[in-house]
């Protein structure tokens, strides 16, 4: 039987240490929502199942934009829990279902990004002063992450990246593959490392490393180009956020929008 990693879903400060700065919606009562959603398999599915769920509530597919997947980012970074994210989007459509008017539908999870932040607050407000319990949970098996890590460390090798006077990207590139092939190969040799938060810090840290060498040696236009593009379609929904959460926004979606550009994987377990 293979050896599994325990999901530590619920006790993780990684998840929840950033929340209260970004976080600064209203303690308003809401109403009550739907029945709570079930609990996903492993907590690492947290882009798949916002993604899901907000095509089900929209009743049709619709591809996610590179702004709706910097605004997922902005939320898993900032410790939003799946629970809150999939409420808030159930109270944005509950409400969109009680206008008088529908000439528009929801085309973006922007819309939904007020009633995200204010579930937040209510899960955090609900829990205050309630220990959690301690259950066995199933997670990521150590062969899965090795092969996810060793398919990054070969993409990174074979990318094509800009260079600037000083500075090789490629070089950078080269270095985080080498290390990414010595965390496989660890990883298989312990076979049940302690904790996966732990496997994710590391792993956070190469991809901002990844990220500054290519920004540093990007010229200046480029850059301005994709910081252009996020604002055009950042407008619709500026009322919406707070200048923290769109410069956050903004970030990740630069961050995004260079790595699938150069065909650099993300580093994370999050996109296994």
């Amino acid at each position: 039987m293979p050896q599994t990693f325990p999901k530590n879903q619920r006790n993780s400060d990684w998840l929840v240490g950033s929340a209260v700065k970004i976080l600064d919606t209203d303690h308003r009562k809401r109403p009550k929502g739907p029945k709570p959603h079930p609990p996903v398999d492993n907590y690492f599915n947290y882009f798949t199942e916002i993604e899901e769920h907000f095509q089900r509530r929209r009743g049709s597919i619709l591809l996610l934009s590179t702004l709706d997947w910097a605004l997922i980012e902005t939320w898993k970074d900032a410790g939003v829990p799946l629970e809150a994210v999939l409420r808030g989007i159930d109270s944005a459509f509950e409400r969109y279902d009680l206008r008088p008017s529908k000439t528009k539908k929801i085309n973006s999870l922007a819309y939904c990004a007020q009633e995200v932040l204010a579930a937040s607050e209510d899960m955090k407000e609900a829990s205050m002063g309630v220990a959690t319990e301690s259950k066995p949970e199933t997670g990521f098996e150590v062969a899965k992450i090795a092969e996810f890590l060793r398919r990054c460390a070969n993409q990174l090798r074979s990318a094509k990246l800009p260079c600037a006077t000083g500075i090789s990207a490629e070089a950078v590139a080269g270095d985080v593959s080498v290390r990414l092939q010595e965390l496989a190969e660890g990883l298989e040799a312990k076979a049940f490392p302690s904790r996966l938060e732990d496997l994710e810090r590391r792993l956070a840290v190469l991809e901002e490393k990844l990220f500054a060498v290519l920004l540093a040696a990007l010229p200046d236009d480029e850059v301005g180009a994709v910081r252009a593009q996020s604002n055009r379609e950042l407008a619709p929904y500026r009322g919406k956020m707070t200048a923290g959460q769109i410069e956050q926004l903004q970030k990740q979606y630069l961050h995004k929008k260079l790595m699938e550009k150069y065909k650099l994987p993300r580093v994370s377990l999050f996109y296994m």
